[in-house]
């Protein structure tokens, strides 16, 4: 990818078509560059939608990015909701693939009260067998878990850039406020940004460096970690210092927002980038 790219998680709230056409419509018009359509509730896009999904992001030149649905738990002993959240990723990869996305973000798992390296092994596992399958099904995708923001939640970065190292074809989504909220606010300033891109880096190589997928916004945490998503300036999480850091190391790909505001805290951190 040739830049860094701004969007919002979902259609802009301004839209006045509250569709993912009307959505990127209205972030074209705001000068953003992407949106991830949001599967968060289920995947009910037919095909037909999705194909028309992609002819205007591809006419008004804007780039798109899923979020797979939240009912996912690739850990679950469960075998009916082991087999949906692997469907809801496979669907999401289907659909996505049609209105022309290449990443599909999903919620990985949860601990469970088992110990962390059996989840991992597990969730490992799952992942394997759904690129077995995405790649059956021919779909160019990247399947990329999100690092996440609860304590009881399978997704650290370590663990995410693990997983990625040994699966092809997974990458993860960089959520710095859910590793700020998971840290207990500890990751929170420049350096501490510069050592996660140091790590990324060294982890997965250049060519992945050149296509992150990130999601930034305010962040309220207790002593569990996340508890809700808030607007940039109604938060602690140190924004200025993470975007000068991405321009430091010149980041490529997708700066995903997800502050309750959407597309004006997606307006502050594209300007902040560009007046760096």
């Amino acid at each position: 990818m040739e830049k860094i790219l701004f969007g919002t998680a979902g259609v802009p709230l301004s839209a006045k078509k509250k569709t993912t056409e009307g959505g990127i419509e209205r972030i074209h018009k705001l000068k953003l560059d992407a949106m991830e359509i949001e599967f968060v509730k289920g995947v009910k896009m037919s095909k037909e939608k999705a194909k028309n999904v992609k002819e205007i992001a591809e006419k008004l030149n804007i780039k798109l990015t899923v979020h797979a649905p939240y009912w996912i738990n690739l850990n679950s002993s469960d075998k009916k909701i082991l087999k949906n959240s692997k469907k809801h990723i496979i669907d999401s990869a289907i659909v996505g693939n049609i209105c022309g996305a290449k990443d599909i973000c999903f919620h990985p798992a949860y601990y469970q009260d088992e110990e962390p390296k059996k989840v991992y092994e597990k969730v490992k596992k799952e992942i394997i067998s759904l690129r077995k399958e995405i790649e059956k099904l021919k779909l160019d995708v990247i399947l990329r878990p999100e690092t996440m923001g609860k304590l009881s939640q399978f997704g650290s970065l370590e663990e995410l850039l693990s997983i990625s190292q040994e699966i092809e074809g997974v990458e993860p989504v960089i959520d710095f406020a859910h590793i700020y909220a998971r840290s207990l606010g500890e990751i929170n300033n420049y350096d501490k940004f510069c050592e996660i891109l140091e790590n990324y880096k060294k982890a997965l190589g250049q060519k992945s460096f050149e296509r992150m997928q990130i999601h930034i916004s305010g962040m309220k945490y207790g002593e569990k970690g996340e508890i809700e998503h808030l607007n940039l300036k109604k938060s602690k999480f140190n924004y200025k210092d993470l975007i000068k850091a991405l321009k430091d190391f010149n980041v490529k790909g997708f700066i995903i927002c997800e502050s309750p505001s959407l597309e004006k805290d997606a307006i502050l951190i594209k300007k902040l980038y560009e007046t760096i």
